[in-house]
């Protein structure tokens, strides 16, 4: 059995050892008196063996922490997944009434939790709701306190381009742009483009957009940072910039927005099955009467956009029109909606509405032969055509900001450039 040498005797040894070296050194003589004064008194300021502390050596037990992973399932809850990996419903509470909690309430399939215990008591809660988003919940006596983490992920700008042939979702599926981005670019040029009714065979669109990623892995597409659509042999052009204000949306390469102060069409629709005809013979009452809007024929159930900034003016019901609404766009601008299958939550007159925001569904209530949106547009209290009147432009770029607009969007538009040139360069070949 071996023999653990005392710290005391350590120290001892090393200090004799050391001062044996001393005298070693320093020869014999006076010099040796001298040696032995100082190890006398070295020894002497040393402390004595009974009072130094007994040294544990057996190692510490406790029990070990554990952690635990979960994945949200369909028709869990909070309470049965909390079940399911060991704790109680007192965890339960004490976690959702922290100041995060209520994310726990709104749970997905798909979601990550870990949970981490010592013994069987719950110790921290990590809640994932994507690769860049999590709240962790670590125990605080009785209780929890919560905290958020959002994380960055890396930004890798990458380009498409399609020829139409039949359809703008046709031309993307091509070229490996995903339905979402799609749908955004379709949103950038929707004031301009109409694309149901515009879009031609040889269209073409350049979109300069992000991936994500994080960790080495793909998560998912960010925005589009330029696009350019070609329709008809007009070209139009986009760029995003975030204004002074915190406003991020799009704007020509002058500085003019994409957006305008109305929709030209609020609702997506399959065809247009009635147009802006002063001459029209009704459907239903067969005489010749004005048809002051444009039908947009929908199935019932279609979400119908304010076409812009607004005050709802009128929400109810007749036998001509069915559900309807009307809103007040200041005091040149009107717009109707007719034939509505319901409202949606909480619309009713005196309430103010935002572009784009749903007002309704398409129905077929009131004079009708199907379901349709039947939209009108009025300016001054005279109707206009919905499909041509020129619309009001949102607020642009202003002069002070202008310079800077042109130096923060500069390189997204030369990579744009470069890019389409480069293709029609090709398509030419």
């Amino acid at each position: 059995m071996s023999m653990q040498i005392p710290r005391l005797h350590k120290r001892l040894t090393l200090v004799i050892g050391c001062c044996l070296v001393l005298v070693g050194l320093s020869g014999l003589g006076d010099n040796t008196y001298q040696a032995e004064q100082d190890i006398e008194q070295i020894l002497a300021e040393l402390p004595s063996p009974q009072t130094l502390p007994e040294t544990d050596i057996t190692p510490a037990t406790s029990d070990p922490t554990v952690e635990l992973f979960d994945e949200v399932k369909q028709g869990d809850n909070l309470a049965s997944i909390f079940q399911r990996n060991g704790f109680g419903a007192r965890d339960v509470h004490a976690i959702t009434s922290t100041d995060y909690g209520k994310q726990l309430k709104e749970i997905f399939p798909g979601h990550r939790l870990s949970f981490t215990k010592l013994g069987d008591t719950l110790q921290t809660l990590t809640y994932s709701t994507d690769r860049l988003t999590s709240y962790t919940f670590r125990r605080n006596g009785d209780g929890f306190i919560a905290q958020k983490d959002v994380f960055q992920p890396e930004r890798v700008t990458t380009y498409k381009h399609s020829s139409i042939d039949s359809s703008l979702f046709v031309a993307s599926q091509r070229a490996g742009l995903p339905d979402n981005l799609t749908m955004r670019l379709a949103q950038i040029f929707q004031w301009d483009i109409d694309f149901v009714l515009d879009i031609r065979p040889g269209d073409e669109f350049f979109v300069l957009f992000e991936e994500l990623y994080f960790e080495g892995e793909f998560i998912g597409y960010g925005d589009i940072l330029a696009a350019e659509f070609v329709n008809q042999g007009k070209r139009y052009r986009a760029v995003q910039y975030q204004t002074k204000s915190g406003r991020k949306d799009y704007f020509t390469p002058e500085g003019i927005s994409m957006r305008k102060a109305f929709l030209r069409a609020p609702v997506e629709f399959s065809r247009i099955s009635s147009r802006f005809n002063m001459r029209r013979l009704h459907p239903v009452r067969k005489t010749v009467r004005p048809h002051r809007g444009i039908d947009y024929a929908a199935p019932i159930g279609t979400p119908i956009l304010a076409a812009g900034d607004g005050r709802i003016n009128t929400a109810t019901r007749n036998r001509a029109n069915g559900r309807y609404i009307i809103i007040n766009h200041g005091q040149q601008f009107v717009t109707k909606y007719l034939h509505l299958s319901k409202f949606a939550r909480g619309i009713k007159a005196g309430k103010k509405v935002k572009q784009g925001q749903v007002i309704g569904y398409v129905g077929a209530t009131g004079l009708v032969t199907g379901p349709h949106l039947h939209y009108e547009f009025l300016v001054n209290g005279v109707h206009m055509n919905p499909r041509t009147v020129a619309l009001p432009k949102a607020k642009s770029i202003s002069k002070n900001e202008l310079a800077e607009f042109t130096l923060a969007t500069r390189q997204h538009m030369l990579l744009l450039t470069a890019y389409s040139q480069q293709m029609t360069a090709m398509a030419a070949e």
